[in-house]
């Protein structure tokens, strides 16, 4: 069997990601239009090959390909799953590593300009963005937006959505975006109190209705904290 023989049978494998961000639409989620075949012209979610001798492992790969396709470095990055089969892509069997990022709204102003030229927001429509995207993307971005809204439940991932700086108002009213239902205030302040990953900016205050709002900021921008109990 000759060197050829034995790549037509090695699997593709790639890192997909779905990359998310918040617009005045509400969540959105990073696509880009497909340049050559398969599906050519049609959407999908980010995503390259594993360059086996540039990456070091799974996650530079998934951080390489965020970088050429948004400009940032080091956002929140959480793989999802790995799939793999022979159906879903028209050129062979292939594995697909699946990783979930989270872009701030500083992050998306900063480096607009770095974005790749074929990508594009698109704001979630239930559980899609309102069309077809390519190879089985659409299910895998089912996928990951089931993951983010429940953990939205019991974690600080809608922190790694806002801009750097934001007050408990901005976080709550995420919070109640992506849930879909009001918080009590009270409530709410006291579980944020109890999670500890939100630090005050010292001397920085934001005009409010009643009185000025302290500016907070996460503590840690590349993980998330648990709750012990649901929201």
């Amino acid at each position: 069997m000759t060197t050829h023989d034995i790549d037509a049978f090695k699997p593709i494998a790639t890192v997909d990601l779905a990359i998310f961000s918040l617009s005045p639409a509400g969540l959105s989620v990073l696509l880009v239009r497909r340049a050559n075949a398969p599906f050519t012209g049609d959407r999908a979610l980010p995503g390259g090959w594993i360059h086996i001798d540039e990456d070091a492992d799974l996650e530079a790969a998934a951080r390489r390909v965020l970088k050429e396709k948004t400009g940032v470095e080091a956002p929140y990055l959480e793989q999802l799953q790995t799939t793999g089969n022979r159906d879903r892509d028209p050129r062979g069997w292939s594995i697909s590593i699946v990783y979930i990022a989270l872009l701030s709204a500083d992050d998306v102003a900063e480096r607009q300009e770095a974005m790749a030229e074929d990508a594009e927001w698109r704001p979630i429509e239930c559980d899609g963005v309102g069309l077809s995207l390519a190879f089985d993307h659409a299910s895998l971005l089912k996928e990951a937006l089931s993951r983010i809204r429940s953990k939205v439940e019991y974690s600080s991932l809608p922190g790694h959505l806002l801009p750097v700086r934001f007050t408990l108002s901005e976080l709550q009213s995420v919070y109640e975006s992506l849930l879909g239902r009001k918080l009590d205030k009270s409530a709410f302040r006291k579980r944020m109190a109890e999670a500890d990953f939100l630090e005050p900016i010292e001397g920085e205050m934001r005009r409010a209705s009643n009185r000025p709002a302290q500016v907070f900021r996460l503590r840690d921008t590349r993980s998330l904290v648990l709750f012990d109990r649901r929201i």
